[in-house]
């Protein structure tokens, strides 16, 4: 069995980097979601049709939060398709609401667990794939919920195509020398840093309310940044 094979395969029950905590939703995120989402929405368990049919490089976002950097960089990058995953209806409904402000049409959204979805797209889709502040799973025994794994970063690679990147941030230190350390492992991802280190903040990574509010507690941000290479 070839190596990524192996390291896709699964033996049993995947654990579920997410949970599915809902909070509180507006009634403007509630009429967003009802009136728009469908629209705008990619099908996680549809077979998989490119929504610009191939005119356009991809990105994608994983766990968008409420929105706000995936507005900002579809606006910088109009020219591509832009595509985000968030399992949160209020965040969901929070992007919603500012890509109809901003008359921003080149966003599709996953609403479902995106690491099933991520499985069963074809290699080298992606131009750019963006993962900012994942939960840190902060406790020993959860650590093993963490987003990044040696298998979940082989699947990103495969998802890349030649040359595409692979941007990340977190302010957590311990899981930053875990990422740090899990995709400088991995075969076909190259680190930006000559030194194999962490990388400056990329350009298109807009200081979001949750990062302002982390530098306001003293959180340090870590930012990665990887390309596919052949």
């Amino acid at each position: 069995m070839p190596v990524m094979e192996e390291a896709l395969k699964t033996s049993h029950r995947p654990i579920r980097s997410f949970v599915l905590r809902q909070g509180r939703i507006t009634a403007a995120q509630t009429r967003a979601v009802a009136e728009h989402l469908p629209a705008w929405r990619i099908d996680a368990h549809a077979v998989w049709r490119d929504p610009w049919n191939g005119r356009r490089p991809l990105l994608l976002e994983i766990g968008f939060g409420n929105g706000e950097h995936l507005a900002a960089i579809a606006a910088q990058r109009a020219g591509w398709g832009c595509i985000g995953a968030e399992v949160h209806t209020p965040g969901v409904g929070s992007l919603l609401l500012q890509l109809r402000e901003a008359g921003t049409d080149n966003v599709r959204i996953v609403h479902d667990d995106v690491v099933t979805w991520l499985r069963t797209l074809p290699e080298a889709l992606l131009q750019c794939i963006v993962i900012q502040f994942p939960d840190p799973w902060p406790k020993k025994r959860q650590q093993k919920r963490r987003l990044i794994q040696p298998d979940f970063a082989a699947l990103l690679c495969r998802l890349l195509q030649t040359g595409g990147e692979l941007q990340l941030a977190t302010d957590w230190a311990d899981y930053a020398g875990q990422m740090l350390t899990i995709l400088n492992a991995t075969p076909g991802l190259q680190n930006t840093n000559p030194d194999n280190g962490y990388a400056a903040r990329p350009n298109n990574r807009i200081l979001t309310r949750f990062e302002h509010r982390g530098q306001r507690l003293g959180h340090e941000v870590y930012d990665l940044c990887y390309r596919r290479v052949p």
